[in-house]
This record gives structure tokens, sequence and C-alpha cells, in this order.
């Protein structure tokens, strides 16, 4: 198999020929994913780097990752038997590309991508910032298949009808409330390109990308018809009949340009410039383009009433699983050292006992010790460590279920902690806390909230480099926008919480090589009471689990904390002890008796 630096010496060679300084490579399909399928997944194959946030960039003398302090440990040891250098960015999803092209080519030079797999927000970024150098942006299309030999087809596996029992609205409702949308913004299309918007839209789900259930498609609404781009054998024949009676016309996939071409120059059509890949957006060119948001995206947030209450289902099946889990793992290192990827493989195996399973919503982080440390690890089975009756354990993990999509982390002690870990412990708690406590008034943002999450670690000089929240999808994208709990002015953290937004509450804490701590719940924008300064909202917890209360110090929280945590314990053992046996109704007992 070829080694990184022989692929990359490829691609000079083919960067040569084209007479071209510099190739861009970004971890993203032409869907603007952030998880994609293994057919786009060049950059993983070019730089070893399998993180899903990172952006290479090729020359003639240098390789380079951009990624975020989420990925600094992991890419600096998969990018160690490479020539690829790690470039750090200070800002999540901020890579400094182009001024490190500007300082370091030479006036004149050509920079080349695949505008499929950019935004047109993005080229049109790189077009100013390289013209600003006296440097030129080029397309391509056909530089990533002329050195990557081996590259996987797009997948073929069948999608399936996610019945209306669980996703609470049909397709033709959701079409029409997006019609309506348009025609009050005076448009006759609309191209939708995400993946999950397209599932949401058409209640279809599949197994086109890892842990995202999603089939890879494009759609167009127009006033009087409706256009699915999707390969057909994809679908099972009931669902293309019962497309047919509904008015969905079903196309091949790699005929949407051409459709886009077609359209009346007339005709105005509605997109989101963010996520629309470069190469479509010159298909529609000849049209009256508007921008503006995919109008499903703040649709499928506001989870409806019957999804609500299959969240809650999913909480239970996810809440027994893991109770059988740690049972399990409490009894083995008991007497025998356990992988990290044992307990990845045993968790996967104790959700799909709870039926309506379809799997992960993410590869579980089981991360022992210092990597724990490691925001977004990933244990291999040949390179993991073996957790034993000492030091924490920080499991963040997630399933898919039918009734629901779930991510949860848990940070524990396998042994006495110290009093500096106790301490540092209780003041991610007390962040977690004061989030599931707060109650603000309609038209506050993520980025408003956030900062309590942090309050408590900054008095003590202490932070951590992610966001606290993200969306959740129903059945869906474990991240979903477009709100989220974060700092500065992204569009997401700016974006003003609704209820019915379902989002993680996930403050941490990293002492790099020793352990990380995180403590994640998902919590779901509710109303509060309405007063003469208007309605107020605020989240309930959802995910059903004990914290582990031997790691807390108890004179760094405030009474109302405590009552918090007691009031959510005794609803975790309400809901889930009449779904354990005896043995282990008796273990959560212990963990959620009040302190």
């Amino acid at each position: 198999m070829d080694t990184v630096n022989n692929k990359i010496a490829a691609l000079r060679l083919n960067l040569k020929a084209r007479n071209f300084d510099a190739f861009i490579i970004p971890g993203s399909d032409p869907h603007q994913s952030e998880y994609s399928a293994a057919h786009w997944q060049f950059r993983q194959w070019i730089s070893g780097f399998t993180g899903s946030a990172g952006v290479v960039f090729i020359t003639q003398d240098h390789a380079g990752l951009s990624t975020d302090s989420r990925y600094f440990l992991q890419a600096e040891e998969e990018l160690s038997a490479s020539e690829v250098v790690l470039h750090k960015q200070k800002i999540a999803h901020s890579p400094q590309i182009i001024p490190w092209l500007k300082n370091n080519l030479s006036e004149g030079a050509k920079v080349a991508i695949d505008p499929r797999l950019f935004s047109f927000n993005q080229i049109k970024s790189y077009q100013k910032q390289l013209e600003e150098g006296g440097m030129s942006l080029q397309f391509s299309e056909d530089i990533i298949p002329s050195v990557w030999n081996d590259r996987p087809e797009l997948p073929q596996d069948k999608a399936f009808e996610l019945k209306i029992e669980y996703a609470g609205k049909s397709r033709v409702d959701k079409i029409e409330e997006i019609k309506k949308e348009m025609s009050a913004k005076g448009v006759q299309h609309h191209l939708i390109t995400t993946l999950d918007d397209i599932a949401w839209i058409f209640n279809i789900r599949g197994n086109d990308v890892e842990s995202n259930p999603v089939v890879i498609a494009y759609a167009v609404l127009s006033e009087s018809a409706c256009s699915l781009f999707i390969d057909k054998n994809k679908l099972p024949d009931s669902v293309i009949e019962q497309f047919s009676k509904e008015g969905i016309d079903v196309q091949p996939y790699n005929s949407i340009s051409d459709f886009l071409k077609g359209l009346d120059s007339s005709d105005s059509i509605l997109l989101d410039p963010a996520v629309t890949n470069g190469f479509l957006y010159e298909a529609a060119k000849n049209t009256n383009i508007v921008h503006g948001s995919t109008i499903s995206t703040a649709l499928k947030a506001l989870k409806n009433p019957i999804e609500v209450e299959n969240i809650k289902k999913a909480m239970l099946k996810d809440g027994v699983a893991l109770t059988k889990l740690y049972r399990w793992l409490e009894e083995e290192i008991s007497s025998r050292p356990v992988p990290e990827t044992e307990v990845a493989i045993q968790l996967a195996a104790l959700r799909k006992d709870q039926g309506e399973y379809h799997g992960e919503s993410f590869s579980a982080i089981v991360g022992y010790k210092g990597n724990g440390a490691i925001v977004h690890y990933r244990a291999k089975e040949e390179t993991c460590a073996s957790i034993e009756a000492n030091g924490m354990l920080l499991l963040d993990s997630g399933g898919q279920y039918w009734c629901g999509t779930t991510d949860i982390t848990r940070t524990i002690a396998l042994s006495e902690p110290s009093d500096t870990q106790k301490r540092d412990y209780t003041l991610v708690l007390k962040g977690h806390i004061s989030l599931a406590m707060l109650k603000f008034p309609y038209g506050t943002r993520g980025n408003q909230m956030e900062l309590l999450a942090r309050k408590s670690l900054w008095e003590y000089g202490l932070n951590y480099g992610h966001g606290t929240g993200h969306g959740v999808g129903f059945f869906l994208n474990v991240h979903e926008g477009p709100q989220a709990l974060g700092s500065g002015a992204t569009a997401k953290a700016a974006t003003v919480f609704e209820p019915g937004m379902f989002t993680s509450n996930e403050p941490g804490f990293y002492k790099t090589g020793e352990y990380g701590i995180r403590i994640e719940n998902l919590v779901l924008c509710v109303e509060d009471q309405k007063t003469e300064y208007g309605q107020f909202l605020k989240f309930d917890t959802l995910t059903l689990f004990p914290i582990d209360t031997s790691l807390i110090e108890f004179s760094l929280l405030t009474k109302e904390e405590v009552q918090w945590l007691n009031d959510y314990h005794a609803e975790v053992w309400e809901k889930l002890s009449p779904l354990l046996n005896q043995e282990e109704k008796e273990w959560m007992k212990v963990r959620c008796a009040a302190i």
C-alpha cells in the first residue's frame, strides 16, 4: 500500500503537469457534510488524518493540515509518519490556509480546488483573498480521480422509509410547508443539497454515511413539482410507487446539474450559498439566484410532539443499555484490564439489544486516563489503552434508534480521585447545571448562554477548547443546525433558541496526558412562564443516567445545584428502575442516592 508521502508525490506530479502551484483538500463532500461516504474521503486517503474537521493543502515543497484544538493530539499522532505538517488553528472551523499560501507562493501562483467540495461562500472568500495577493483560484474536477486509483464507489445500500409513527409528520405536509415559505419569498424553485434535510423532508433514512442515517441525494422543490435526485436502485419499489402517487419525481443523482441548467432563465431559485457547492451554483447561474437558508433546516430543528415522545423512549433504551454497560465494566476490571475498544463494542451490542436500533450516532469515545483529554479520541485495537481499576474514564457515545438519536458523556472515577480531579470535575458539573437550570427570555441566543457553562472554570483560570452544545437530529445527524451553544458570532451560536430545539449540554475540561472530564446530557427547549417582560423558555433534560457523585467536591456546590442534582437523580431512578432487574436496581439506587 502506498505511503502518505508517495501519494503526495503522485499528486505533485499531477499538479505540475497542469501548471498548478497548490491544491486544497477539505474533508467534506458535494453536500458539505461533516462526515462523508468513503468515496469522498480523499483528505483522509492522502494525509492519514481521520478527524471530522480539517483541511489539507499541498504545494510542490510543503504539505500541511489545518485543524482546531479538538484534534491537535490526534493529528500529531496520525501525521507523525509522514511529511504532513500540522498547522494549529486558533479558532475552530477557521483554517488559515490562504494567508499561508499568500506568504509562501510567488505572485501569479495558481491554487486549485475541486469546486464540488467547497461551498459557494468558501470559493468566493478564497478567490477574494488570493486575488489580493496576485494569485488565482483554479477549478479542476478530475485531479482526485487521476491519483486515487482504488477509490471506493458511491454507496449503493438501500434506503428505507421512516414511518409516520416515528416522524410525526408526513412528507406531503413537510413539502407543502416548505412551498408556503417559498411562495412567501417569491421564488419558484428551492435547491436542497444537505443530506439530513433531504432525509427529513422525504421521511427516508439510509446507511450511506457512517453513523449518519442519510441517503446521498439532491432535491429541488418547485411551485408545482418536486424532484428527488437519487440513484433509483437505492429506493425500494414500494417507496418509488408511493413517491409517484405523492407527485415526487425521482431522477438520477448525477442529473442534478443538467436539471439546474435547464430551468427557465426568468425563474428564481432559492439556495443556501453556505452549503451549495460551487459546481452546482455554476449550473444554476442562468436563473435568478436568491440567497437564503435552506427552509427545512429551521423546520426540522423544532421537534414535533410525536418526535419528542419518541425521543423520550430512546432515552429509556439508552439508560438501560448504559446501566448494563457500566455494571459489566465494573465487574470486568475487577479481574482483568479491559481494552477501550472492547467497551465500545460491548456498548453497541447492549444498545442493539434494546430494539429499534440502527447503529451508533458516532464512533464511541472511550478515553481512559490521558486518552480522555483527546477531545475526539477514537480508540484503535492495536494502540488503545486497557482500562484498570484506577484513574478516570471518559465515555462519550450515542445511539441511532428509530425513535431518536442519543448522545451522552459520563466521566467516572475508577479509584479514589485526587483533590484536583474532584475540583475540576465539580467545576465542569457546575457549568452543566447552570445551563440545565437556566430560564431565559425568548430571543436569547446560544452565545449569550454559553458563558454560564464556563464561568466556574474561568474563576480558576481553566477553560476548554470546544463548543458547549450542538443541535441533535431526530434519528438523523448527531450534529444538527441551526442552533448551538457556542461563543463568538458564528451563525449557529448566534441563532435564537426556540421551543422544540433539541441540544446537547456538554462543558468539559482536559488535562493533557492525565485525564479528560465532560458531562453531557441532551436538553429540549420548552416554554416556561410568560410575564409582562415576555415569554420565557427553559431546558428540560431528557437524558437519563446517573452523574458520578464520587468525583464531586461538595463544598463547591450551592444548595440550588445540589437540589438540581438530587431532583435529576430522582427522575432517573423513577423512570429507569422499572426497566431494570433486581441487581441493576440495587446498583442504580446507590448511584441515584440523594447527596
